[in-house]
């Protein structure tokens, strides 16, 4: 008789234990999104992406959209503009070249490992946050590429 001990000291796991249609979770969540309307909010955060889906390049989202804790090296096919918040912090970034053009809320890009502000929106309706990166850039490093209406985090 097999004891569920043994099953579970098992180097390899049962098949019932190995999550189906992973590959695609991500695009199926996007097509999802689109067809309501892009209305709200879209997290990917979490998803080990190390790039954002080219089927995002031509989205607006309307509130906020994040693609934090990832492992993004670029912010390549983002959504052309957010009406909220975008977050894009605690991956491995290490230029904003991508970015959407707009974003009504706040822009969040810590934690990275930013070298260049090079490609960040061209306005930012709430505050720019850029801490915890290998460069600490300046208020007015922000100011030179980003119409920025909030308080900028450096």
């Amino acid at each position: 008789m097999i004891k569920l001990k043994d099953l579970l000291l098992e180097a390899k796991s049962p098949s019932i234990f190995i999550p189906r249609r992973m590959e695609d979770r991500v695009e199926r969540l996007i097509k999802q999104y689109i067809r309501n309307g892009s209305r709200n909010e879209l997290d990917l955060s979490d998803y080990g992406l190390t790039k954002l889906p080219e089927i995002l390049k031509n989205v607006d989202v309307e509130r906020y959209f994040i693609c934090s804790v990832n492992k993004l090296t670029t912010l390549e096919n983002s959504p052309k503009t957010v009406g909220g918040s975008f977050y894009c912090g605690n991956n491995q970034l290490i230029s904003l070249k991508g970015a959407p053009t707009y974003v009504g809320g706040e822009f969040g890009c810590g934690n990275n490992k930013l070298t260049s502000l090079e490609g960040a929106p061209k306005i930012v309706g709430g505050s720019f946050n850029c801490r915890h990166n290998p460069v600490k850039f300046t208020e007015e490093q922000v100011r030179a590429v980003c119409d920025v209406d909030g308080r900028i985090f450096v």
